[in-house]
């Protein structure tokens, strides 16, 4: 049995609960049923400190065997961009992945189609390049108005070219092979969570790019969650989150019915906008998030994922028999989202300038759009009784064979999880992170944290209390295994417990991620608050779920 605990620091914790072991050889098989491909977005700017294509293989590998077929590898104009690229297409070659440059415009020019084309001719004929109707795939942030017909020539090769054009800019799409919609989040038509002044669905999104492309491929989206939290100390301030609760669960539901014949995951690695699905010990420099990612992993969305990319690959529309073991999984924000804590929140600076727009002082603008719930998923192969227990509030559901989802109201206190069938317990666990009407952080963060840790993964406990609320450099020794300090977590309480492979490794680099092109279109962002998501794997036949609860909050 797997049980898989996910708590979200600051939207929710999220708990997965799974008995048995998914197949692997059936969803490697079918991963070529179709002609449909599943993409995750990796952003390259922050991988700089990456010193060979070894550093590669753990995503490589992780994300194929979740069913991706691809990194979009986004790109800006950065003196190791090159580096970086060579060690991505080696590694992808080594572990039969594929790759392929998306050229991030907030960086690349649109002046420059010969030099983007030259970029493509340098890496078109490398082994892990993805080849789509026998021609290069290229795709694109933004990059309206670039002059194609110059790229394509630059380029040397056929190529298949799907950026992420605007149809509402009026840009001309004859020239392209299809498109990618960034938007996988709600929001108000001006780049903000959903109000009385508008409510854009991504769904609505979908249909105006596929009437648009009359035919073309359509690339269609697919986030768990948005939010940011960058404050003065950096040039790019934004601070703003979208109304995503069950958004991962719900649009994974409606990309079956859909059909695309892509699928972009956003993203792999993009920590400063919280829509990370990658884990956080993937090598990466900070580009001023990790106030909000630090123990805050996103892993167990890909649990949840696993079985919806399969079905989608096999091309059916309903995902029940393509879940193989029963697994539950839930999310919570540790804080309602009326607790007030800007008295507190460092990040924030009232003469700050908000010159951009994105700015907002003390919590993301939109917080008011999350819902206080507990939020529970529930993937089985037979039908399920499920009990959930937030502070003083306890529910149960009858779950039937196959993708449920289901809601409490948030409760104060501890919260736990249940499933039994016939009478039996199947799994059972009790998050470590509590609800707190509160405030915890120095930082409001709208971050969510899922992660998975096995079941015999060592939890190091210690206690040094002369660096309490301190970054700092401290190594120890536990069972004399060497323990840096890069692998645990910084700015902790006392007795706090050490998780080394989820510890953060993060060097400071400046990088602006904005998203200012993409105001017309849908965005579907995490609510404020992060998330923790911890998964343990057990082989007995029951499990109370435990382990290191690691944690961010939203105040």
């Amino acid at each position: 049995m797997i049980v898989k605990s996910f708590l979200l620091a600051a939207l929710s914790a999220v708990t997965t609960l799974v008995q048995g072991h998914p197949s692997q050889e059936r969803s490697l098989s079918e991963r070529q049923s179709t002609d449909r491909f599943v993409f995750a977005h990796f952003m390259i700017g922050i991988t700089s400190d990456r010193t060979s294509s070894a550093d590669y293989d753990a995503d490589m590998q992780r994300a194929k065997s979740y069913g991706i077929d691809a990194f979009a590898l986004n790109i800006g104009v950065d003196p190791y961009t090159d580096q970086q690229l060579g060690y991505a297409y080696a590694s992808a070659a080594n572990n039969g992945m594929k790759v392929f440059i998306s050229f991030d415009f907030n960086w690349w020019s649109t002046s420059q189609a010969t030099a983007i084309g030259q970029k493509i001719a340098q890496y078109a004929s490398l082994p892990a390049q993805l080849m789509v109707d026998n021609k290069v795939f290229v795709s694109s942030f933004a990059g309206d108005g670039v002059d194609v017909a110059a790229l394509r020539s630059a380029a040397g090769s056929e190529l298949f070219f799907a950026p992420n054009f605007h149809p509402s800019y009026g840009t001309d799409l004859s020239n392209v092979d299809g498109l990618l919609n960034w938007m996988a989040w709600p929001n108000d038509g001006n780049n903000k969570a959903p109000d009385a002044t508008g409510n854009v669905t991504v769904e609505q999104g979908d249909q105006q790019y596929i009437s648009a492309l009359a035919g073309k491929a359509y690339i269609a989206p697919a986030s768990p969650w948005f939010s940011t939290h960058f404050g003065p100390e950096v040039s790019y301030s934004k601070n703003w989150v979208f109304p995503s609760d069950l958004l991962w669960y719900n649009r994974w539901e409606e990309l079956l019915t859909l059909g695309p014949r892509f699928i972009e995951i956003v993203t792999w690695n993009d920590y400063g906008e919280s829509h990370y699905v990658g884990p956080l010990d993937s090598p990466h420099t900070d580009d001023g998030a990790s106030k909000w990612v630090n123990d805050m992993p996103h892993d167990g969305w890909l649990d949840l994922a696993k079985p919806f990319i399969a079905a989608f690959k096999a091309g059916a529309t309903a995902v029940d028999s393509y879940i193989t073991s029963d697994e539950l999984i839930y999310w919570y924000r540790p804080t309602p989202k009326d607790v007030d804590c800007d008295a507190t929140d460092t990040c924030m600076d009232p003469n700050a300038s908000n010159s951009s727009g994105n700015y907002f002082i003390g919590r993301p603008n939109g917080y008011q759009t999350m819902e206080d719930s507990v939020f529970v998923v529930s993937l089985f192969t037979a039908a399920a009784e499920i009990t959930v227990t937030s502070g003083s509030n306890s529910q149960t559901f009858q779950a039937s064979a196959g993708a449920n989802a289901f809601q409490v109201p948030m409760g104060v206190g501890t919260q736990t999880f249940s499933v039994t069938r016939n009478g039996a317990t199947v799994f059972q666990g009790t998050s470590l992170k509590q609800i707190i009407n509160g405030c915890s952080r120095n930082c409001t963060t709208s971050n969510h944290n899922l992660s998975s840790s096995d079941h015999n993964q060592k939890h190091y406990h210690y206690d040094h209390k002369q660096y309490q609320n301190q970054q700092h450099n401290y190594n120890i020794a536990h069972n004399n295994k060497y323990i840096n300090h890069q692998d645990h977590i910084h700015n902790h309480l006392i007795n706090k417990y050490l998780n080394i492979r989820h510890g953060l490794r993060r060097r400071h680099r400046t990088r602006k991620l904005r998203r200012s092109l993409q105001f017309l279109l849908q965005l579907r962002l995490l609510s404020s608050g992060t998330m923790h998501l911890h998964r343990i794997r057990c082989t007995c036949a029951h499990a109370t779920g435990y382990g290191h609860g690691r944690c961010a909050v939203v105040q």
